[in-house]
């Protein structure tokens, strides 16, 4: 009988049934006096003990403002300190943190803020030339004339109090520091029993899914969801008390929040902030001075800091683990990352906001092989199964849509019935959009996006296949394959690729590499060189503005389909 692509994971290590502050507080206490953060660029450090004062401060601080479980608070802000202490307090008071994109300009922040109505919003003053103080009194000139907490703002009515970071003083705002003044004990006593009342169930985190057409949707995320995930995934890469994790990914991405600060939180490890953003010295400094053990990251960073002339000025004997995640990664990169980064237990991991965000991950044991092609076997507690277009699970190896079902699966949409009905399934399968395949060993490998899938003349062709076999180029640096539109075959293939410092390469290069080695319908017709990808803050490759920029340079309209 053919064996079905269906997979669970079964595991002896069960689920934490808490809230994220009940085990943060007895986090703190069983690893008091061990190293909890480091923030570089803010010469921070602190203890799990200091940790937790600093956290308890602000959470009756929040509660002080009047702030009742589940109102929502926003964060919009880089990578820093308060991002960190934000997180904790809001869940330990039991407040839902919203995430919001550094990224996002005025009428992202309008949008993020209404949809879900933030009674609060904590930001940074700036971050890489944006002003975000200056775009907040554009949308809330009201500002300019309220007390604090008094803010009736007509274009974001929800919002009453502003929290800025800085030294410096604005109108109508509180300084975040002012807020981490030490609590009375009357205060401390009123915290501990909000968070007896609290249920793992709670929302306690929103996170904007941005797609590519549309507005972005609240993904609603629960402590259970996340603290459990975050823990998991630890636990796949074999975090221990006393690791050290390099964290340069963004905190307002699950990567950073979850896999990051909930990783090491559950294992007693030692958070790691290197920058505000990523920047390929300040983290290779980072890994040699703090001796790192472990280090995140998507595979462009990872590209980032290989290339790098001072790649070798940097001793990175103590790492031994990590992940890289967040978009496809080549097989050629994580080859080098265990090769030259002494990563020998680095990991893949696959998944989504909308779960949480791992539903596959490698193991430290697997055979290099499967590290690097596949994205491992499913996460403990988790179902995933791979449908066709009539929702019929497939034979193992045949591609289709994958949909995970488990604790990690989201609680909705915000306030978007619909959306969240075409997400998940009455059975409460979330269909994620993805293409992958399930070989007999129960590993997965992720073929591609189903709208990023190209159909030529009948053909199904995946990007990603394209793009692994164009790694191995010894002058390719990076490569990104997309369908352009074609009016005879449909679609036709285009390759943006970045070469190698100091190399030169042509198309026809790249074409005569690929004779005989690939079918040549797979062959791309269309090929860039460029400096850089458009993408994400989060490191996604945004390959819609790629097919987009093609059809204007080209000159091409969608293929006629009737």
């Amino acid at each position: 009988m053919t064996q079905l692509s269906y997979v669970h994971g079964a595991s002896a290590k069960t689920l934490i049934g808490q809230t994220i502050g009940r085990f943060f507080d007895e986090a703190c206490a069983r690893h008091a006096q061990r190293e909890a953060l480091v923030v570089c660029h803010q010469n921070v450090r602190l203890t799990y003990a200091e940790l937790r004062l600093k956290v308890d401060a602000l959470a009756c601080a929040l509660v002080r403002l009047g702030l009742a479980p589940g109102d929502r608070v926003g964060i919009w802000s880089q990578n820093n300190l308060e991002w960190i202490l934000t997180q904790f307090a809001t869940a330990k008071a039991g407040l839902v943190l919203v995430n919001i994109n550094p990224a996002y300009r005025r009428s992202e922040l309008e949008y993020a803020v209404n949809k879900v109505g933030c009674r609060a919003l904590v930001l940074s003053p700036s971050f890489k030339g944006s002003d975000y103080l200056a775009m907040l009194s554009d949308l809330a000139p009201e500002l300019a004339d309220c007390e604090p907490g008094a803010l009736e703002a007509a274009r974001m009515p929800s919002l009453n109090w502003v929290i800025r970071m800085g030294a410096e003083k604005s109108a109508g705002m509180l300084n975040f520091d002012d807020l981490l003044a030490p609590p009375s004990r009357d205060e401390l006593v009123e915290l501990a029993i909000r968070g007896e009342k609290l249920q793992f169930d709670d929302p306690i985190n929103i996170q904007f899914t941005s797609g590519t057409t549309g507005q972005p949707k609240g993904a609603t995320l629960s402590h259970h969801n996340i603290l459990n995930n975050g823990f998991f995934v630890g636990e796949a890469i074999r975090l221990v008390e006393g690791d050290r994790v390099c964290i340069p990914v963004p905190l307002y991405h699950c990567f950073g929040m979850v896999m990051g600060n909930l990783g090491c939180v559950t294992h007693g490890a030692t958070m790691v902030y290197p920058a505000e953003a990523f920047e390929p010295v300040a983290v290779l400094e980072t890994l040699a001075e703090e001796r790192c053990t472990a280090a995140y990251g998507v595979p462009t960073m990872f590209i980032a800091m290989l290339d790098h002339p001072r790649f070798g000025d940097f001793d990175l004997s103590r790492l031994r683990t990590g992940i890289m995640a967040g978009s496809p990664c080549p097989i050629e990169v994580m080859k080098r990352v265990i090769d030259r980064m002494n990563m020998r237990e680095v990991t893949i991991a696959y998944g989504m906001t909308e779960t949480s965000p791992v539903s596959f991950q490698s193991g430290t044991g697997d055979p290099v092989e499967r590290r690097v092609s596949t994205v491992g076997r499913v996460q403990p507690h988790l179902e995933v199964k791979i449908v066709d277009n009539d929702g019929r699970i497939v034979p193992r190896g045949v591609a289709g849509e994958l949909c995970t079902r488990g604790y990690s699966v989201m609680l909705g949409y915000w306030n978007d019935v619909d959306r969240t009905r075409d997400a998940i399934d009455a059975a409460g399968w979330m269909h994620t959009g993805d293409l992958a395949t399930i070989d007999d060993e129960g590993y997965c490998n992720i073929v591609g996006r189903i709208k990023d899938m190209v159909i030529r003349g009948g053909e199904n062709l995946y990007p990603r296949e394209i793009e692994e076999f164009l790694y191995r180029h010894p002058k390719i640096l990076d490569v990104q394959v997309v369908g352009v539109p074609d009016q005879k075959y449909g679609e036709e293939l285009c390759a943006w690729i970045i070469v190698r410092e100091g190399e030169a390469l042509s198309a026809d290069e790249v074409r005569a590499f690929c004779q005989g080695q690939i079918a040549h319908h797979k062959v791309p017709r269309y090929i860039k060189f460029v400096d850089s990808f458009p993408m994400t803050v989060t490191g996604k490759i945004q390959k819609f503005q790629i097919r987009e920029q093609m059809k204007r340079e080209l000159g091409l309209d969608e293929a006629r389909t009737a």
